[in-house]
């Protein structure tokens, strides 16, 4: 067998503005989930995973789409990538996939896009080599919407294939999506993302509260962003601007409209400071102000989110939000190296106070995107 690796991501500034055509800018995380495969011939399937010890699954090649609803949750992710590849004509006459997964499930870092991208780059290279990273992101994203039915954008996809070490990804999901034939696509430029040349860390606060894409509140966010697009008369919120989002009458369409637009004006303001080589202190309040637009907007936050967002603030954090979808998972701090113990602490000390779990706490630089490691 041969192992590929796709990474975790946290995603800097840019929620919820993927499926709006909007920006995003994630980096890599050097969490990895890991993916050792080898063809069979037998017309079989074969997945197992070190986090589903005695669970493996074993289906016929001709049966995936037919046997999707008998299939565990955590199995539809690789058995997903594997129909879609078969979908689209790519033979495959069976193989093995063996998962080891060291992203955090339901942390908001995209533990399921680590997973289908390292099976896509597996499947690529064993039986497909002609494909581009641009298809795979497509196929990955493909086998999350129509066989595990989460309703993700491009984001979690495009920063597992596409980041690199020490930048963050600048990603235009319009002019990406549009440009499906280029070997690597347009739309999308490599940020530097140095936080040790200025003493600061990127401190990733894991509140142990698990989110899931598919339960329907992810949905119907994108239900909602549709209709204040439509109400505008507008093919997506990319298209609005801040002065549009006030004609809308009904006052929830209104905020998640202007979630939106306010969070593209984000993504391009960070990039801008960080591009300029400028002290990314400065981008601090910016993501302080993305949180509170997620928190009273978008109604994605949760108490546990904003007690660590709070408490990473009164620690001296420079700046603080949610990431991920919502509705549970991990907040990033942005943290001078010599308080980093000092803002975990504080948290930890709010968590105990209000009988939440101890949260889970880690630095994170920004690591390379999918690849096959032997």
């Amino acid at each position: 067998m041969r192992t590929w690796v796709a990474p975790g991501r946290v995603n800097i500034i840019g929620e919820h503005t993927d499926y709006n055509d909007g920006y995003v800018l994630p980096i890599a995380l050097p969490l990895v989930t890991r993916c050792a495969a080898a063809p069979r011939t037998d017309g079989s399937v074969r997945v197992g995973s070190r986090q589903r010890p005695g669970e493996p699954v074993l289906v016929a090649v001709s049966d995936l789409a037919a046997e999707r609803a008998r299939m565990p949750g955590w199995a539809r992710y690789p058995l997903g990538v594997v129909a879609e590849f078969i979908r689209r004509g790519h033979r495959i006459p069976g193989v093995d996939l063996d998962l080891d997964g060291a992203v955090p499930i339901g942390a908001g870092l995209s533990s399921s896009a680590a997973l289908s991208c390292a099976v896509a780059i597996a499947l690529r290279d064993l039986f497909a080599p002609g494909l581009t990273d641009r298809t795979l992101i497509d196929v990955a994203r493909a086998a999350e919407n129509d066989y595990v039915g989460a309703p993700t954008g491009l984001l979690d996809q495009s920063a597992a294939m596409l980041c690199t070490a020490g930048h963050a990804l600048l990603l235009d999901v319009r002019a990406f999506a549009a440009d499906t034939a280029a070997p690597r696509g347009s739309g999308h430029e490599q940020i530097p993302f140095d936080l040790a040349a200025f003493g600061l860390e990127l401190l990733v606060i894991d509140t142990g509260q698990p989110h899931e894409l598919a339960d329907g509140r992810y949905a119907e966010r994108r239900d909602q962003c549709a209709a204040a697009a439509a109400a505008l008369g507008a093919g997506t919120l990319r298209d609005v601007t801040v002065t549009d989002v006030g004609r809308i009458a009904d006052d929830v369409l209104r905020r998640r409209a202007r979630h939106v637009v306010t969070e593209n004006a984000r993504v391009l303001a960070v990039a801008e400071k960080l591009r300029r080589s400028a002290d990314p202190r400065g981008i601090g309040p910016i993501l302080t102000a993305g949180h509170a637009s997620l928190r009273d907007d978008f109604e994605v936050s949760t108490p546990a989110l904003d007690a660590a967002v709070d408490a990473a603030l009164a620690a001296g954090a420079h700046g603080a939000r949610m990431v991920g979808g919502g509705f549970g998972g991990s907040v990033v701090a942005l943290v001078d190296q010599d308080r980093t113990a000092t803002v975990v602490e504080a948290v930890r000390r709010r968590f105990a106070g209000e009988g939440l779990p101890e949260p889970r706490t880690f630095v994170v630089v920004p690591a390379a995107g999918a690849h096959r490691i032997g």
